[in-house]
């Protein structure tokens, strides 16, 4: 029985039970913990028969040109922006990726989030832990609002945008969305607001949150001008991809106070530069920012069943494929051309 070689270039665990309780004596695993593709030897890139990447290593097209055995990529993971599915087309190598795991905590990240700052958590509890007796006020804290009758604008109303969508709804929030990607009449069945344009989410909601992929159409889809056209006191959420927002702008838009507060699990640079103008007033607490920005590492994804999916679906979109040739979540279609 054939063994394939499949290479992990960028294992965040390096132990791999799950993957092989997947794959039994059918793979033998190549395993390193790189994010440069040049700690790995060409003989390894060169002679393996497919790769599974999770999202600390870019696949660039130089890496690809070595790739001369490779059947597939799969992507550990959702977003596949750090492999240039492009070059794999051209090289004929399938890109897959892991859509239908962590869903669920995705969404629920983007409320807690929001409700961390509505209700203002952060603030309430930096006081009681400065002075249990005299921080035992209600009042006079950032944010702080009822979220019953706001408008909550999802941009994006894919599998993530619809979880988030639901739970706003449950929370009494008016729903809107913008999707050009969705055929005419996908609001019917959803029972949501449908608008046309990312301008006309910004100057309705109260809310604004990202859920669309990254790519060279999203890339610094939020900056200086499309905050400037949110709501005077509004929120941002950006549970997507870090490099869907300037992040400098939205220093901006909170330290002017055209926005109030915003919640970011995702940066451009991950982990992010601790001298950015934004992180850098976070990490000192300034209080013109205090108890207005919430983040988190790049973790909604994650909860222990969640990890297991991601790692379970990897698993078995490779071995159906290598083996069988039933190729699942393609995500550069005309590859096979």
């Amino acid at each position: 029985m054939k063994r394939f070689q499949v290479l992990v270039p960028d294992a965040h665990l390096r132990d791999l039970d799950i993957e092989r309780g997947i794959t039994g004596d059918k793979v033998d695993y190549l395993v390193y913990d790189e994010t440069d593709p040049a700690a790995i030897p060409d003989t390894v890139w060169r002679s393996c028969d497919a790769v599974l990447v999770w999202h600390r290593m870019k696949i660039t097209s130089d890496v690809v040109a070595k790739l001369d055995k490779c059947r597939l990529i799969v992507r550990v993971g959702v977003g596949f922006d750090n492999v240039d599915g492009a070059a794999c087309r051209e090289r004929g190598i399938p890109l897959s990726n892991v859509p239908n795991y962590g869903t669920t905590e995705v969404a629920d990240h983007a409320l807690a989030m929001l409700l961390h700052l509505v209700r203002g958590l952060g603030s309430y509890e930096a006081r009681m832990k400065a002075d249990p007796v005299g921080g035992f006020v209600a009042e006079n804290v950032p944010v702080v609002r009822r979220l019953r009758g706001l408008t909550f604008g999802a941009v994006g109303m894919g599998r993530i945008g619809t979880a988030v969508a639901r739970r706003a709804a449950a929370f009494d929030l008016k729903v809107l969305y913008v999707d050009p990607y969705l055929p005419e009449g996908h609001e019917l069945g959803l029972g949501i607001e449908r608008v046309r344009t990312l301008d006309e989410v910004l100057a309705r909601a109260d809310i604004v949150s990202l859920h669309v992929p990254l790519n060279d159409e999203t890339r610094r889809m939020m900056g200086a001008q499309q905050f400037r056209k949110m709501k005077r006191g509004s929120i941002f959420l950006n549970i997507a991809r870090g490099g869907l927002v300037d992040v400098d702008a939205l220093h901006d838009a909170l330290r002017d106070g055209h926005i109030d507060a915003a919640g970011l699990d995702v940066l451009p640079q991950e982990p992010p530069d601790p001298k950015s103008p934004l992180i850098d007033a976070w990490r000192n607490n300034e209080p013109w920012l205090a108890g207005r920005l919430v983040l988190s590492p790049h973790a909604a994804f994650y909860s222990a069943a969640g990890y297991t999916d991601m790692r379970t679906f990897s698993a078995e979109i490779l071995l159906e494929y290598l083996q069988g040739g039933r190729l699942r979540n393609n995500v550069n279609p005309g590859w096979d051309k």
